[in-house]
């Protein structure tokens, strides 16, 4: 089983693993405080996904960062280039870069080579969309346990969208994300929850899901 999963808002999550992994996806705005990081992984340089600052907040020596190219000169340190397509192998934790695209709109171009990810991890299926539309590559997605996807449109795809997306990827759980920061409300996320009671789970920001 994954031990926990925090979201600290916009699309900043914090996976602990059953060996006590940690891992993070887009930090931004979190804690001081904040457990150090095994492995941090970033799906765009856009500053409420990528940010140095929190990024150092949760790093040491050891910490690996996973990240487009585009972010690389930016921090030093153990750091390797994703794309789509590419997997990642570590201490019990696969990864798979996956895309993430506008389709009808012109902040996340397709040749950018953004990425969203599924982890596997403990058994489970993870997919955190990153900043995507409804794109079809989505329709790849098989065995996924739990979707972390994003609902606020603007830049990425809007609920009713997201909705397709639950339906394409038949995920068990759904956290809805990107949301209450830059852009959308927390009408957004409970529109999923509407629709799919039963699945959709609205995380508080430093709510912790086991």
């Amino acid at each position: 089983m994954i031990e926990k999963i925090t979201w600290f808002g916009q699309s900043s999550f914090k996976i602990i693993t059953a060996e006590g992994k940690t891992i993070y996806i887009d930090p931004w705005k979190i804690p001081a405080d904040s457990s150090a990081a095994d492995y941090i992984f970033i799906t765009h340089d856009h500053y409420d996904h990528f940010s140095p600052e929190d990024i150092a907040k949760i790093r040491n020596e050891k910490t690996k960062v996973f990240c487009p190219h585009v972010c690389i000169e930016k921090i030093g340190g153990q750091v390797f280039s994703v794309k789509p397509g590419d997997i990642i192998e570590e201490e019990g934790v696969k990864v798979e870069a996956v895309p993430a695209y506008n389709i009808d709109k012109d902040f996340h171009p397709q040749n950018n080579l953004w990425v969203g990810y599924v982890f596997e991890i403990d058994g489970k299926k993870i997919y955190h969309a990153g900043d995507t539309d409804l794109i079809p590559e989505m329709k790849n997605l098989k065995d996924i346990d739990i979707a972390m996807l994003p609902v606020s449109g603007t830049y990425v795809m809007n609920s009713e969208e997201a909705m397709e997306a639950i339906e394409v990827i038949n995920p068990k759980i759904v956290i809805p994300m990107h949301y209450g920061d830059v852009v959308g409300t927390d009408e957004d996320a409970k529109k999923l929850k509407e629709k799919y009671p039963e699945r959709v789970n609205i995380l508080d920001r430093y709510q912790e899901a086991g």
